[in-house]
């Protein structure tokens, strides 16, 4: 299958973290799957869908917005990943294969969010929403 836009980005390598979470969490019991495994998951997959998503709309406003929202999948993955550590459902080796992929991807996420256009200015902001209420 041939790659689309953003599987050639590198901070949509946020797959391979996602992938690590599905091996770690398809070996919990069934409890532990259904509470924190779900979200856990949920939450790894949605910080790639969000970038592809972004992409897709081919926007860069709706872009930048994506990327917003995948940063706060990556931040919500970093507290399912805290309370299953705290619920000792983590080994210490899984936490450090895990720990470089939260390393790269926050600053990568960021980056990427600067590089997107020009972030809008407060004037053309509060013109936008006057010229919607009209």
């Amino acid at each position: 299958m041939e790659r689309t836009n953003f599987e050639k980005l590198r901070v949509y390598r946020s797959e391979k973290l996602a992938d690590a979470l599905w091996g770690i969490v398809i070996g919990w019991s069934y409890f532990e799957r259904d509470t924190i495994g779900k979200q856990l998951v949920r939450a790894g997959d949605s910080i790639g869908a969000n970038i592809a998503e972004g992409i897709g709309r081919g926007r860069f406003l709706d872009n930048r917005r994506f990327v917003r929202i995948a940063r706060g999948s990556l931040n919500e993955t970093k507290h399912w990943l805290r309370r299953a550590h705290k619920r000792g459902l983590l080994t210490p080796e899984q936490v450090s294969g895990l720990k470089p992929n939260f390393e790269q991807l926050a600053p990568m996420l960021n980056a990427y969010l600067n590089s997107i256009g020009p972030p809008p200015s407060r004037a053309s902001v509060k013109s936008n929403k006057a010229s919607a209420r009209e």
